[in-house]
């Protein structure tokens, strides 16, 4: 082989080893614990250019419409250093949320060019409902059933107010056995009927911007006549009735 070819191809395969661009991140989960009443998460998934030659962002996508994100900038020269912010918006959502952020970039190795970032929040709610549904089955003794409602200890609840969504049920509140409990009692006026009621929740803690809670309250409806009832009525239905005996002779 002729020397200064096999001179290029050295050459040329040293550059190909040396050109390359990389982003390294900081970390690529974020686990954060919003504040009472905040109304978004926002995680900053730091990097930085490892290699020798710059990099583009080609894609910044968020995997629901609930989260955004952003980059400070769409090339990354190298050594530079930036960072994505992704913000999660809480709206209504309680409980632990994962939201991830997909990021493609234009670096050659497959290994590198995509990368999933991963926001996790875990969201206390201002009320925590237990159970969300007490019901009675038709006929049965019309005594009250408990809901608890357990309020956040940062919300400085101190009262609730419960109303019925029909004059069928009561509900009173008392105070639990627990801090920051509440006992809401629940009664049907008649249970020989089916009806349905939503019970709306309010508490009073001033971290509360309008936000109401439910729970349901329920008399079932009568059970369906079996089938072995059924044949009998109809077998009753089908038979004459008995003529009266005939006087003795």
């Amino acid at each position: 082989m002729n020397t200064n070819l096999l001179i290029g191809i050295v050459a040329l395969t040293a550059l190909a080893q040396e050109a390359r661009s990389e982003l390294k991140w900081e970390q690529t989960s974020v686990d954060l614990k919003p504040a009472l009443g905040d109304k978004q998460a926002v995680a900053h998934f730091k990097y930085e250019n490892v290699g020798n030659t710059p990099i583009h962002f080609e894609s910044v996508h968020a995997s629901c419409g609930c989260t955004t994100a952003q980059t400070q900038n769409e090339q990354v020269a190298p050594g530079q250093k930036g960072e994505i912010t992704a913000t999660f918006n809480i709206g209504g959502r309680t409980g632990t949320q994962v939201k991830t952020v997909t990021v493609q970039t234009d670096d050659p190795n497959p290994a590198h060019s995509t990368t999933v970032l991963t926001l996790k929040a875990v969201i206390t709610p201002l009320l925590e409902i237990q159970p969300t549904l007490v019901y009675w089955q038709n006929g049965e003794e019309p005594k009250p059933k408990i809901i608890t409602a357990k309020a956040n200890k940062d919300a400085a609840i101190k009262k609730l107010d419960v109303v019925s969504s029909v004059p069928d049920f009561t509900a009173k509140v008392d105070a639990g056995s627990a801090p920051n409990e509440f006992k809401i009692s629940v009664q049907p006026r008649d249970t020989t009927k089916a009806v349905y009621a939503t019970l709306t929740i309010k508490p009073d803690s001033p971290a509360n911007t309008g936000n109401m809670f439910s729970a349901a309250a329920r008399v079932m409806p009568s059970a369906p006549a079996s089938k072995s009832t059924l044949s009998t009525i109809r077998h009753d239905l089908a038979t004459p009735a008995a003529t009266a005996a005939s006087p003795s002779q």
